[in-house]
């Protein structure tokens, strides 16, 4: 008799080439309309399945978890963060959890670089005129649409993994001085090679960069890493960007700074209350002090292939009994 396939559940519309491959290898149910599960939707799918693949749309809380069935063995994230998993509860309950690292670095540091060099140079400011209407660009002057050079200034990185070296990387090839905070210094080699200066003090950093790059993860220790006292140790002519997670920073206070001039302005691809941006906020863009996306710094097709055949490489390892090369414990958060 032929082995049952596990039933997989999916919790959105993934890449063709991945949803037919894992057509082929599970018992996969598809969300092909993409339309968000709510919390009810995720504990019927728990009561019933061996492996769920949701996203960081998804809050898998304690509720979602004690609904689980006894056949759910693994939660397979499709991305690398997993601050929308009560990770700690799952564990209790003898479910694994994997998620896909190393997939998205290059990409989010493609994007994390565009915003470094957007912000500053006013560039989605220059696009919205050129584009509109009222035909307000009256040609080329020297006064006009005046920016600010990042050659040569200090560029500032919070969480010095994976994405924070690429951006490192990056930014040395635009002339940035690189300063990096982390929780340990990176080995002296990789230190090195990039020329980046540690700071084991966070505060000390903040008040001595022109940009700062939030490239942490969010956990526990991290919410409002960039509180509302951090902030004010930034100084007034310096940018924040942020392609991480939104609630690194206390978003409110940092819209109410950039309003009274306290920092320069900020490029934010993510968001503490997403899919909900702050009115406060797109008023900022409309006035060219924010560059705003919407969390697309992982959005390329490669990417996103690249992803989903990690979920299918944890999913099968653990099927077949073997260790998942990406299972995520509490210790690691």
């Amino acid at each position: 008799m032929a082995r049952r396939k596990p039933l997989v559940v999916v919790t959105r519309k993934l890449p063709d080439k991945i949803e037919t491959r894992m057509r082929e290898l599970f018992d996969a149910r598809l969300n092909v309309d993409d339309v968000p599960m709510s919390q009810a939707d995720l504990c019927e799918a728990v009561a019933t399945a061996d492996v769920l693949v949701p996203a960081i749309c998804d809050r898998i809380d304690t509720r979602v978890i004690e609904a689980a069935g006894p056949n759910l063995k693994l939660i397979a994230n499709f991305g690398n963060g997993v601050d929308h998993i009560d990770v700690t509860a799952a564990t209790q309950r003898g479910i694994s959890i994997t998620n896909t690292p190393g997939v998205l670095t290059e990409d989010t540091a493609d994007m994390t670089m565009a915003l470094i060099l957007a912000v500053p140079r006013r560039l989605t400011e220059g696009a919205a005129l050129i584009t509109s209407d009222d035909g307000a660009w009256p040609g080329w002057s020297p006064t006009w649409m005046l920016g600010h050079r990042i050659w040569g200034k200090r560029l500032g990185i919070i969480g010095m993994g994976r994405i924070g070296q690429a951006v490192a990387r990056r930014a040395r090839a635009f002339g940035l001085q690189i300063h990096y905070h982390n929780r340990r210094p990176l080995p002296a080699q990789i230190e090195e090679d990039l020329e980046a200066t540690y700071w084991d003090s966070l505060d000390q950093m903040l008040a001595r960069m022109d940009i700062l790059s939030v490239n942490c993860p969010h956990t526990p220790a991290t919410f409002h890493l960039l509180s509302a006292r951090r902030l004010k140790l930034v100084r007034p002519d310096a940018y924040i960007v942020n392609t991480a997670r939104g609630e690194v920073i206390d978003e409110h206070a940092l819209i109410r700074m950039i309003e009274h001039g306290e920092i320069a302005g900020a490029g934010l691809d993510v968001f503490e209350r997403e899919p909900a941006v702050s009115p406060k906020l797109l008023k900022l863009a409309r006035a060219g002090k924010v560059v705003l996306l919407p969390h697309m710094g992982s959005a390329t097709v490669e990417a996103r292939v690249d992803t989903g055949e990690k979920v299918i490489v944890n999913i099968k390892a653990f099927m077949d009994g073997h260790r998942p090369p990406d299972r995520v414990l509490p210790s690691m958060l």
